[in-house]
């Protein structure tokens, strides 16, 4: 396998305006980034024309961020698709650690470290529980911001289409193709969610829905369950 050069960003959004705009400003200061891709799942607030403005490829979709990711993913032109959420930043070393990766033929994908902005002591040790997540388990999370071959991605069947899990579910898929990898860089991600829901509640909630996961619930089982909570 060649060694890629060119890094196509995906990013699933749904009524971001607030966020949006720094997290563009970012993945554009990446050299190693070629294109910005931006799917939309009906957003009501100027998520569309912030990205826009900002030179993305805005695409329309039905909202579900495993079917976004998929049909971002079905657009790239990079060598790389990097799968990044609307509130998780990039840091500017972030191509050149994520292409770095590739350098071992064996690897197919990779996510980076993360840390949350403005955490609560809580939920402190997360650059750490991503190192135990990957030497372990070969396991990465939505907001590590995955990165994946796009020529491995399209001969999986690209970005599986579901609800909820859509890491997990691409992962199962990418582990018989090769190594994941773990790149030296740090992502920056928000922690709203854990403000507005509560810390432990939220902990909880992502650890019971994980737990199903993997007892075998279906991703449309889990969306249903993690909406209750």
């Amino acid at each position: 396998m060649k060694v890629p050069q060119s890094i196509s960003v995906v990013i699933p959004a749904l009524n971001e305006a607030a966020e949006i705009s720094e997290t563009l400003l970012r993945a554009r200061a990446v050299p190693e980034v070629c294109e910005i891709i931006l799917v939309d799942g009906g957003s009501a607030d100027a998520t569309r024309d912030l990205a826009a403005a900002h030179g993305c490829i805005v695409l329309p979709c039905e909202p579900g961020r495993g079917r976004q990711l998929r049909l971002g993913a079905q657009q790239a032109r990079g060598d790389v698709v990097l799968l990044l959420h609307a509130d998780t930043w990039l840091p500017p070393e972030a191509g050149r650690a994520a292409l770095e990766c590739f350098t071992d033929t064996r690897v197919v994908a990779g996510g980076f470290y993360k840390r949350f902005r403005d955490p609560h002591p809580l939920m402190r040790g997360s650059r750490a529980r991503c190192w135990l997540r990957w030497f372990f388990f070969s396991r990465m999370l939505g907001d590590q911001a995955m990165f994946i071959r796009r020529d491995v991605l399209e001969a999986i069947g690209g970005v599986p289409d579901v609800p909820l899990m859509e890491e997990y579910e691409l992962l199962k898929h990418l582990l018989p193709r090769g190594r994941v990898a773990l790149a030296r860089s740090v992502v920056r991600t928000s922690a709203r969610r854990f403000h507005e829901r509560g810390v432990l509640r939220t902990y909880w909630r992502m650890g019971i829905v994980t737990a199903r996961y993997f007892l075998g619930a279906s991703p449309d089982e889990l969306r249903r369950a993690y909406e209750r909570r």
